[in-house]
C-alpha cells in the first residue's frame, strides 16, 4: 500500500519549513521502507498551520499540522496505524476554519497539484471556457454583467462594463492584461491562487480575451513572488501545449496567448496606467485619464485590465451561471471576497466568504483576536492606504459601499490587526512617508503632499502649534485626495485622517495613552 501525501510548494509554507519537511518525510519512510507518494500542492491558507501535511484515507483527506521535520517520523507511524498524533487535525474539509468558509475561486487552492493540468480538468477546470465558447461574447458580456462581479484589485468597478466597453471598441488589436502586482500590505491572495490554482487565471483570461476579441495577454507580476512567475510560467506551457492557449484557443475561431512579465517592485505599478507604461518598457508613471485603457490602453489599444481574484472568479460564473454566483453577498456587493487576515492576529490566513460578515467577526471569531493576547485596538482594511477602524467600527459589514460610507474602503481585502501597543500618531505619519517614497513624482499633491504631510504630523508630535497643524494635515489631505492622478495620493489621506479621528489621543505633546497608564 502507497501512502499518499500532500505538501503545500506555496511560498508562505516554503517559509517556515515545507519543503525540509517533504524531504524528511520522504527520508523517513525510505529507512522504514513505507511506499509514499509525496503530492505538493498549493496552501489552503491556514497560515498558523503551515506546514500542514494531509494525507489520503478511504474517508477523505487528515490533516496535520505545523509539522516540522523532527515530526516526520512519528507522523508516518501515525499515517500507518490508527492515525492518533498531537499534530492531527482531523479531515481537513472538516476543520471548522475551512468548513465556515464559501470557497467559489480558491475551491482547488491547497487540493490539486498545481503543475498538473490533468488535476485541474479532473476538479472542475476549464467548464467555465467550454461554455464561454458555446455561448459567444456576447453572452458571456450579459453573463459577467449579471454575476454582479466587481474588480477585486479595490476599485470595485463594475467586471462586466469594463469588459463591454473594451469589445465595443474598434481597434486591429486588443490585450488582456492580469494585475498581479500584489503590494499591499497583509495581503496574499493573488499570490496564493498563482501558486496555488494558476490554470484558474489563465481560463478567467481566456474567457476574457474571447468576450473582447483580443490576441494577446499579459500577466505583470511583481519581482518579489519568484514561485507564483514559476508556476505561472508553468501553467501557460502546458496550456498552451495542450491547445488551452496559441492558435484556435480551445477550438475557438481567434487565438489567444499569455505571457509573463515582471515588475521591479515599484508599488505605484500596482495602478492600473503604471502598470501599462512599465509593460510597454517605461518608467512606472502614471498616466493622466480620460483616455481608459479600455479605448486607449496597452501599445495605444483597447486594454481589459484586471486583478487576479477579478480574472479568478470568473470560470465560476461561466461554470455555474451569473445566478449563482450573484446570490451570495449583500446589496452591489455579489459573491464572495477572499479575506486575508494578518498582522497581530491569532489566526492568519485566507478567509473566502461572502460579503455581507462583520470587520468584527472576521477579527475576533474567526481570527481569534490578537497574537499577543492584549486588546485590538485598531484594524487596518485595505492595505497601506486603508483607513484606520477602531473597536467601535466592528458592525461594519464587509461590503464596498458600507466601508464607504464611514470613510473606509475595503481595497484588495487585506486586514492588518494592531493591538493595544500601537502608536497611532506613527501610523499616520508612516502613511505620508510611504506615499512620499512610492511616488512617481508626476502629479504635485501626491509629490509634495505627502512630504509636507510627514513634517507636519512631526510638527504636530512634538507640540508644535498642534490646532493649526492638524488644520494643515486635514488640508493637505483634502488636495491630496481630490487632486492626485491616482489612489496613491488619492487614497493617503485614508489611514491619516482616520487615525486623526478616531485615536486623537496619540497626537500631541500630551502623555501618551501607555505612559498615562504607568
Amino acid at each position: 500500500m502507497t501512502l499518499r501525501l500532500y505538501v503545500p510548494r506555496d511560498a508562505g509554507a516554503v517559509a517556515v519549513g515545507a519543503d525540509e519537511v517533504a524531504l524528511a518525510l520522504e527520508q523517513a519512510a525510505a529507512k522504514r521502507s513505507i511506499a509514499i507518494e509525496i503530492i505538493r500542492t498549493g496552501s489552503r491558507g491556514l497560515y498558523w498551520l503551515e506546514p500542514m501535511v494531509e494525507f489520503a484515507t478511504p474517508a477523505g483527506r487528515v490533516a496535520f499540522g505545523p509539522v516540522t521535520v523532527a515530526d516526520a517520523p512519528a507522523l508516518l507511524e501515525a499515517m500507518t496505524a490508527d492515525g492518533a498524533h498531537p499534530l492531527r487535525l482531523g479531515l481537513a474539509d472538516e476543520i471548522p476554519w475551512l468548513k465556515r468558509q464559501t470557497r467559489l475561486t480558491f475551491a482547488r487552492c491547497g487540493v490539486i497539484d498545481p503543475r498538473s493540468l490533468d488535476h485541474y480538468r479532473a476538479h472542475g477546470g476549464y467548464k467555465g471556457l467550454k461554455r464561454a465558447l458555446s455561448l459567444g461574447p456576447d453572452t458571456i458580456l450579459a453573463e459577467v454583467t449579471a454575476s454582479g462581479l466587481r474588480g477585486r484589485g479595490g476599485a470595485g468597478f463594475p467586471t462586466g462594463i469594463k469588459w463591454k466597453t473594451v469589445a465595443q471598441a474598434m481597434a486591429d488589436r486588443k490585450y488582456i492584461v492580469c494585475n498581479a502586482d500584489e503590494g499591499d500590505s497583509g495581503t496574499f491572495a493573488d499570490r496564493m491562487i498563482m501558486e496555488g490554482d494558476p490554470f484558474l487565471v489563465i481560463e478567467g483570461m481566456t474567457i476574457a480575451a474571447i468576450a473582447v476579441g483580443a490576441s494577446k495577454g499579459y500577466i505583470y507580476i511583481r519581482s518579489e513572488y519568484p514561485h507564483a512567475v514559476e508556476a505561472m510560467n508553468a501553467a501557460i506551457s502546458a496550456a498552451r501545449r495542450a491547445g488551452y492557449l496559441g492558435r484556435r484557443t480551445g477550438d475557438a475561431t481567434r487565438s489567444f496567448d499569455l505571457e509573463v512579465r515582471v515588475g521591479a517592485g515599484a508599488y505605484v505599478c500596482g495602478e492600473e496606467t503604471s502598470l501599462l507604461e512599465s509593460l510597454e518598457g517605461r518608467r512606472g508613471i502614471v498616466r493622466a485619464k480620460p483616455p481608459l485603457p479600455a479605448h486607449h490602453g496597452l501599445f495605444g489599444k483597447p486594454t481589459v485590465i484586471n486583478n487576479v481574484l477579478s480574472f479568478a472568479a470568473v470560470p465560476f460564473v461561466l461554470t455555474e451561471g451569473a445566478k449563482a454566483y450573484a446570490d451570495f453577498g449583500m446589496g452591489r456587493s455579489r459573491g464572495t471576497m477572499p479575506i486575508q487576515l494578518a498582522g497581530n492576529i491569532r489566526r492568519g490566513g485566507l478567509f473566502e466568504t461572502a460579503f455581507g460578515v462583520t470587520l468584527g467577526e472576521l477579527v475576533d471569531e474567526i481570527g481569534g483576536g490578537t497574537l499577543s493576547g492584549r486588546p485590538v485596538r485598531a484594524v487596518q482594511v485595505g492595505g497601506p492606504l486603508g483607513a484606520y477602524f477602531p473597536r467601535a467600527l466592528f458592525d461594519t459589514p464587509f461590503d464596498y459601499e458600507a466601508f464607504a460610507a464611514r470613510d473606509g474602503l475595503i481595497g484588495h481585502g487585506g486586514i492588518v490587526v494592531f493591538d493595544d501597543s500601537v502608536d497611532m500618531a506613527k501610523q499616520a505619519r508612516f502613511a505620508m512617508e510611504f506615499c512620499a517614497i512610492e511616488s512617481c513624482g508626476k502629479c504635485t499633491p501626491c509629490r509634495i503632499g505627502s512630504t509636507r504631510g510627514v513634517e507636519t504630523i512631526d510638527k504636530i508630535v512634538r507640540g508644535e502649534r498642534v490646532a493649526e497643524n492638524r488644520a494643515v494635515v486635514e488640508d493637505l489631505c483634502n488636495t491630496m485626495k481630490l487632486g492626485s492622478l491616482c489612489a496613491l495620493g488619492g487614497f493617503t489621506p485614508y489611514p491619516v485622517m482616520s487615525a486623526l479621528k478616531h485615536f486623537s489621543e496619540d497626537f500631541g505633546p500630551a502623555p501618551t495613552r501607555l505612559q498615562a497608564a504607568e
